[in-house]
């Protein structure tokens, strides 16, 4: 006989680190040549002026200023709208 019970293989224990997503510079915040605007999977928002976009989609800035949002509206070809999100360094 067994003195102790018989146990369970854990498979769930285990979890990926957080990745610390979203916007870290925002609307009229000043931002240094370098820092980050915002870290994004995907171009949720693209890069506009004196802004760099990374090869993991992160938004810094080129030059030190202030950070600005903007939307733009872009027409396809087939006539529909799509608003799109832009960050400027000014």
């Amino acid at each position: 006989m067994a003195t102790k019970k018989a146990g369970g293989t854990a498979k769930n224990l285990t979890d990926s680190k957080p990745k610390f997503l979203g916007v870290k510079l925002y609307h009229g915040e000043t931002a240094k040549s370098g820092s980050i605007i915002i870290r994004q999977r995907g171009t949720k928002v693209l890069p506009g002026k004196n802004v760099g976009l990374g090869r993991d989609h992160t938004i810094f800035a080129l030059k030190a200023g202030k950070v600005e949002f903007k939307n733009k509206r872009k027409t396809n070809v087939d006539n529909t709208t799509k608003v799109l999100k832009i960050v400027n360094v000014i």
